[in-house]
C-alpha cells in the first residue's frame, strides 16, 4: 500500500518530530486537512469550524481540503499540515511503514461509503466476483476506498491483478470518470453516491453507509471517519490536543440535537452547488451513523486490522500495536 512513497515521507516525518520538543508549548496555528472536505463523513471538520467551537476554546484552527485521504496523510507526513481528518485505518497501514499516528476522536463507526455500479453495467455486475476485468473508481491510490475495494474483491475471490482500480477523487471528476465510461462504477460517498442515484447513471451494489450494510458485507463495524494526528505532535501538545477533541465533541452533540435543515444552514453554498435539498436528504440518511462521544468502539481496531490484513502482506506481517492508533484520554476529560 505504497511502501516506496512512504521511504521519502519517513525522513520528513523525523525531521518533524525533532521539532516538537521545542515547539510544544509556543502558541501556534493548527491546520487539520480534510480527504474532501464537502464530504458528508467529515461533516465535523467544516460544521465544528463554522459553528466557532475551535475558537471558543482558544485554537487558531485552520480547515483546509485535499480531495483524496492519502494525499491529506502525505502533507501531515511531510510535516505541511499538524492533522488529517480521514479513515481510522490509515493509522494501522502507516504503523506497519513505521510512522505512528494517533486517532483522537472518532465521527463514524461505518465507512460511509457506497459501491457503485453504472446502470448501463447493472445487469452484469452482481457481487464483487463480476469485477473481474473491470476498471473501478477509488478516491486515490492508497486510500481507504482502495482498501475496502480490494477486501471486497479479496472476499470474492479475486486476485489484484483481476481488475484495474482508478483514482478518479470524487464529486465531479467521480462523475465525469462514470459518465466518460472510463469506469463502469467505483466506491464514493454522499453526496456524490446521492447525485449518480438520483440521476439515475448509477445503482447501489454494496452500501457501507449503515451499520446493517457494513457488518453484512465486512463481517462487523469499520470505525471510520476521525481526527488523527502523528503520535510525537499530540505528545508534545497535550493541552492543543485536548482542547480540539472537546472542539469536535461537541459538533457531534450538535450533530444529534439537531435537524439536517438546521446543520445544512450553517454550510457554505458550494457544499450542494444547487443542490440543497438532494444533500439535505443524503444527511439525514446519514445523520444517525455519526458517533455521539468520538469514543472507538469496541472491537473497532480489531476488525480493521483483520481486514487490512487480508490484503497487505506488509501489515499481516507486521506486529501491529493497536493500543498506539488511538486514544481516549482526551475523551475522558471532554466527558469531565
Amino acid at each position: 500500500m505504497g511502501t516506496v512513497r512512504r521511504v521519502a515521507a519517513m525522513a520528513a516525518i523525523m525531521v518533524a518530530t525533532c521539532s516538537v520538543a521545542k515547539a510544544a508549548h509556543a502558541a501556534e496555528k493548527i491546520t487539520i486537512m480534510v480527504g474532501g472536505i464537502d464530504k458528508i463523513i467529515y461533516l465535523p471538520a467544516i460544521l465544528t469550524e463554522r459553528l466557532g467551537y475551535f475558537a471558543q476554546q482558544g485554537l487558531d484552527v485552520d480547515v483546509v481540503t485535499e480531495p483524496a485521504g492519502v494525499a491529506a496523510e502525505d502533507e501531515m507526513i511531510a510535516g505541511a499540515v499538524q492533522g488529517v481528518v480521514g479513515f481510522y485505518d490509515h493509522t494501522i497501514d502507516l504503523q506497519s511503514e513505521g510512522i505512528e499516528l494517533e486517532s483522537l476522536v472518532q465521527f463514524t463507526t461505518v465507512p460511509g461509503e457506497v459501491e457503485l455500479v453504472a446502470t448501463s453495467h447493472a445487469a452484469e455486475i452482481k457481487t464483487p466476483a463480476d469485477f473481474k476485468g473491470r476498471s473501478l473508481g477509488v478516491t486515490g491510490l492508497g486510500s481507504s476506498t482502495d482498501f475496502l475495494t480490494e477486501y471486497l474483491a479479496t472476499k470474492a475471490g479475486l486476485r489484484r491483478k483481476d481488475y484495474r482500480l482508478v483514482p478518479v477523487d470524487a464529486g465531479r471528476t467521480f462523475i465525469a470518470a462514470m459518465r466518460q465510461h472510463r469506469i463502469v462504477g467505483g466506491m464514493t460517498t454522499d453526496p456524490t453516491a446521492a447525485a449518480l442515484l438520483t440521476s439515475g447513471r448509477a445503482k447501489v451494489l454494496i452500501d457501507l453507509r449503515t451499520e446493517a450494510g457494513t457488518r453484512e458485507a465486512l463481517g462487523g463495524i469499520y470505525p471510520a471517519a476521525c481526527l488523527y494526528m502523528p503520535l510525537a505532535w499530540v505528545n508534545g501538545h497535550r493541552e492543543e490536543a485536548a482542547k480540539l477533541v472537546h472542539a469536535f465533541v461537541q459538533t457531534l452533540q450538535y450533530i444529534h440535537s439537531h435537524s439536517a435543515e438546521e446543520i445544512v444552514a450553517q454550510l457554505p453554498p458550494s457544499f450542494y452547488e444547487g443542490k440543497k435539498a438532494l444533500y439535505m436528504e443524503a444527511l439525514k440518511a446519514f445523520q444517525p451513523m455519526f458517533s455521539t462521544d468520538g469514543r472507538m468502539p469496541d472491537g473497532g481496531p480489531q476488525a480493521v486490522l483483520a481486514i487490512l490484513s487480508t490484503i497487505d502482506p506488509d501489515v499481516k506481517a507486521t506486529d501491529v500495536d493497536l493500543s498506539k492508533t488511538y486514544t481516549s484520554d482526551f475523551l475522558d476529560s471532554a466527558k469531565k
